[in-house]
This record gives structure tokens, sequence and C-alpha cells, in this order.
């Protein structure tokens, strides 16, 4: 059976492949929803929400570079058109949002999104025993778990 470059087998990556591109469709709707937020709130908590919002936008931005060349690394083309990304995205554009209470809901449900999409990348990765997208992934469920009760905090 034939393998990519780090020695996985191609045939049983395809499925991973196609989850990770999936979750970099999300990561990207989720990150031009993030810089809207940051561009447009306003109000009592402006000041700590578009601190909060740069800081989540800069921590996405990060994890959709890591996982284009995390879909690289296993062979394969990552999506890499707006229209790719939102063909495949879950997550929806945040169009002319202008209440901060609905961002933040919206931030944490869309990071609940991207748990969810990355819980099922991790499973796939470990059945085909794909250690580098499991540490990976691993990592970034910690932190968006925290990041999603934080926002339930803020929101209660």
């Amino acid at each position: 059976m034939r393998t990519n470059e780090i020695g996985l087998k191609i045939k049983e990556s395809k499925a991973l492949v196609e989850k990770l591109n999936e979750l970099l469709a999300n990561y990207e709707v989720f990150y031009q929803n993030l810089r809207n937020f940051h561009w447009n709130v306003t109000g009592p908590h402006f000041f700590e929400l578009h601190a909060k919002f740069e800081e989540l936008y800069n921590q996405a931005f990060e994890g959709i570079d890591e996982v284009a060349e995390r879909i690289l690394t296993l062979g394969v083309r990552p999506f890499s058109s707006f229209e790719e990304f939102i063909e495949n995205s879950q997550i929806e554009e945040a169009k002319k949002v202008t209440d901060a209470k609905e961002m933040v809901e919206i931030t944490r449900d869309n990071l609940n999104t991207l748990l969810k999409l990355e819980r099922e990348v991790l499973e796939t990765a470990a059945e085909q025993g794909d250690e580098g997208t499991v540490t990976l992934i691993s990592d970034y469920i910690t932190a968006k778990e925290k990041t999603v009760w934080m926002l339930s905090a803020y929101l209660k």
C-alpha cells in the first residue's frame, strides 16, 4: 500500500484530510467573524471585548496556518479560496451583528462547532496512528474548552 512522505497510508489518510479541510474552512469563517467583531464591537465592554476578539483572531490565524500545513504534510492541497471555505463551513458568516453580547454568544457557539470538528479529527487521526495530527488537535481542544468556559461565564 502506498504511503505519503511521512509514512502514513495515503488511502487511509483521505478521510482525515477531508475532515482537516472541513476544519480549515470553519476556522477561516470563524477567523473572519472575529475580525468583524473586533472592528465593530461597541458599548460599555468595548475595551475588554475589542482586546479579547483580537486575541482570539490571532490564535485562530495560527490555527489556520497549522491545519493547512498539516494537510500539506499529509500530501494534499488544503482549501485556499473563499468559495471553498464558505461551501465547506458549518459556521456561518456573522453579518451586521451589532450587539456585543450576541458577538460573544456567536463566538462561543463557533468555538463549540470547532470543538466538535476537532474531536472528529482527533478520533480519525488516532485510528490511523497519526500522532502528529493527534498532538496538534489535542492541544487545540484543551485551549478551546477553556475559552468556551470563560465566554460562558462572561455571559452569565
